[in-house]
C-alpha cells in the first residue's frame, strides 16, 4: 500500500508539471503573437548642444611685434696688441678683468731700452748728416770763390794776348809772345772749368747731405714711434676685457694683451627671416629704425632696454638664413656684452585686422562663427601675422560676429552650440600677491645677496619689493625656482 501511495502522488506531481510547463508554453507563444502584431514606434533622436566659448570679432588697428632672440655686443671694442716686443716693466692697478680705464690712461709699460738705443743712434746719425751739411756749404763757397778768382785770371790772361795781337800787328810783337799769351789763356780758360767743377762737387754733396738728413729725420721719427710704442695707452673710457699679461712677462710684437670694451655704446645683434626682414623695409628700401625692447631675465627679474635698428648687415654669412639686424641700445643699465637677450621689434601698424586666439584657425585658415538658430557656421580667413597666443586675420563679413574661440573634432559647420560669451571675469587681473613668512623672506634676501652675477641695478630692485608686507607671486616663485626650493 505504501508503494502504491508513493507511485500515485509521483504521477501526479509529474502531471501537474506538464500542464504548467504546457500553460508557460502558451502563454509566453501568445505573448510574442501580440509584439509581433504590433507597430513599431520609433522615438526621435535628441540632438546633441555643445557648449562653446566664443568672442567678439572686432576689426581694428593692430600693432604686431617681431619676437626673436639676439647678442648683446658693444659698438666699440677695441683689442689692445703689443707694437713692438719686450718685458713688461709696469701694469696699471685698473689693468685686470672688468678695470675701468679712463682715454689716456697709461696701460702697460714695455722696457724702453732697445728703443731708446736705438734713438739715440738716429740723433747721431742726424747730427753728422748736419755736420756733412755745413762742411758742404762751407765748401761750395770756397769753390764759388776760386771760380770768381779763376775767372778774373782768366779774364786778365785774354787782355794780354789781345795785347799781344795788338803789338803783333804794328810789328811791334813777336810770334813767341804771342804764342806764350795763348798758352797763358787756354791754362787760364782750363783752370775756370776746373773751379767751376769744384762748385758742381760741393753741391751735390749739398744735395747728398740734404738727402741723409731727411732719411735720418724718418729714422727718428721711427724710433720715436718704437718709443711710443713701448707704453701702451687707453684710447677710450671703457672697461678691461679678458687681460692675459703680467708685468715681467716677455710678450711679442702684435701679441693681443686685453680687450677694451666701451659699456656705454652697447648694441644688439639678431637674425630675422627674410620674410620679417621684407616686412621692416621702408618705401625706399632701406629697413625701419622700429623700435626695439630687449628683455634679459635675471633670477626672477626682467631687465628691459629700449633701443632702434640701426642698420642691417652688409652680406648674408656662408651657412646662415635670413638677414642679421643690429639695434642701438639707448638705456643699457644692467647689460653686458654676450648677453643673450629676448629682442622685441615693433612693426608697421595693420589696419583692417581682427585678433582672435590661435585655437580659433585651423589647418585650412577657417573659423567657425555663429549663425542662426546658434548654429556654426566656416568662414574662410586670410592670415596676416602671428602673434604669439594670437593671430590677426582679415575676411569679409567677419566684423561683429561671435567666433569659435578654441576648435575641437567635435565641431563643425551645421552643429548647434549653447555660445558662452566672456564677462567681467574675463578681465585681465592684477599680478597675485603673497605674504612671505620671516623665514622664508630671509631665505630669499640671503640668496639674492648673496648673487655675485646679478647686476646692482636687479638686486636693489628686488630687494625693494621683498621689503614690501606682499611680494608678487610670480617674482616669489621664480627666485625659489633657482633656488632649488
Amino acid at each position: 500500500m505504501r508503494f502504491l501511495r508513493q507511485s500515485l502522488v509521483g504521477v501526479f506531481l509529474a502531471a501537474m508539471t506538464l500542464g504548467l510547463l504546457a500553460f508557460a508554453g502558451q502563454m509566453i507563444g501568445g505573448a510574442v503573437q501580440d509584439r509581433m502584431g504590433k507597430e513599431n514606434r520609433v522615438r526621435p533622436a535628441k540632438e546633441r548642444v555643445f557648449a562653446v566659448n566664443v568672442v567678439r570679432a572686432e576689426i581694428g588697428v593692430e600693432t604686431p611685434v617681431l619676437a626673436t632672440f639676439g647678442e648683446v655686443k658693444s659698438r666699440r671694442t677695441l683689442e689692445l696688441r703689443s707694437a713692438s716686443g719686450g718685458r713688461v716693466i709696469e701694469l696699471s692697478e685698473q689693468f685686470v678683468d672688468g678695470g675701468e680705464v679712463r682715454a689716456g690712461d697709461v696701460l702697460v709699460r714695455i722696457d724702453p731700452s732697445n728703443a731708446q738705443s736705438t734713438l739715440s743712434r738716429v740723433q747721431a746719425d742726424i747730427a753728422d748728416a748736419q755736420a756733412d751739411a755745413r762742411d758742404a756749404q762751407r765748401s761750395l763757397a770756397l769753390a764759388q770763390d776760386e771760380q770768381i778768382a779763376a775767372q778774373d785770371q782768366a779774364n786778365l790772361r785774354a787782355k794780354a794776348l789781345q795785347r799781344q795781337k795788338d803789338l803783333l800787328e804794328r810789328g811791334v810783337g813777336t810770334a813767341a809772345a804771342l804764342e806764350t799769351a795763348e798758352l797763358a789763356a787756354s791754362s787760364a780758360r782750363q783752370a775756370v772749368l776746373a773751379r767751376r767743377q769744384s762748385v758742381t762737387q760741393s753741391q751735390a754733396r749739398i744735395d747728398q747731405a740734404a738727402s741723409a738728413i731727411a732719411r735720418a729725420q724718418i729714422a727718428l721719427a721711427d724710433a720715436e714711434r718704437g718709443l711710443s710704442d713701448a707704453t701702451l695707452v687707453a684710447p677710450f673710457d671703457g672697461k678691461l676685457s679678458a687681460p692675459s699679461v703680467v708685468a715681467g712677462r716677455l710678450v711679442g710684437a702684435n701679441e693681443r694683451l686685453a680687450e677694451l670694451i666701451d659699456p656705454a655704446l652697447l648694441e644688439v645683434s639678431f637674425r630675422v627671416s627674410t620674410a620679417q626682414y621684407a616686412r621692416l623695409l621702408g618705401d625706399d628700401g632701406d629697413i625701419l629704425n622700429a623700435d626695439v625692447t630687449v628683455v634679459l631675465d635675471v633670477a626672477g627679474v626682467d631687465l628691459e632696454a629700449k633701443g632702434r635698428i640701426s642698420r642691417s648687415s652688409a652680406g648674408s654669412d656662408a651657412g646662415q638664413t635670413g638677414r642679421l639686424l643690429f639695434a642701438q641700445l639707448d638705456d643699457s643699465v644692467g647689460f653686458k656684452t654676450g648677453d643673450f637677450v629676448q629682442v622685441r621689434v615693433k612693426e608697421p601698424t595693420v589696419r583692417g585686422v581682427v585678433r582672435l586666439p590661435s585655437s580659433a584657425l585651423d589647418a585650412n585658415s577657417s573659423v567657425l562663427i555663429l549663425g542662426p538658430e546658434n548654429r556654426l557656421e566656416a568662414i574662410d580667413v586670410s592670415l596676416v601675422r602671428r602673434q604669439g597666443d594670437d593671430v590677426l586675420v582679415r575676411a569679409r563679413g567677419l566684423e561683429g560676429r561671435d567666433v569659435v574661440e578654441a576648435r575641437s573634432p567635435l565641431l563643425g559647420a551645421g552643429i548647434v552650440v549653447k555660445p558662452l560669451r566672456g564677462g567681467v571675469d574675463d578681465a585681465p587681473k592684477a599680478p597675485s600677491m603673497v605674504e612671505l613668512s620671516d623665514e622664508r623672506r630671509a631665505k630669499i634676501v640671503a640668496f639674492i645677496e648673496g648673487n655675485n652675477r646679478m647686476p646692482a641695478e636687479a638686486k636693489a630692485r628686488i630687494l625693494s619689493q621683498l621689503s614690501e608686507p606682499q611680494v608678487p607671486a610670480k617674482v616669489v616663485e621664480r627666485i625659489e625656482g633657482r633656488m632649488g626650493g
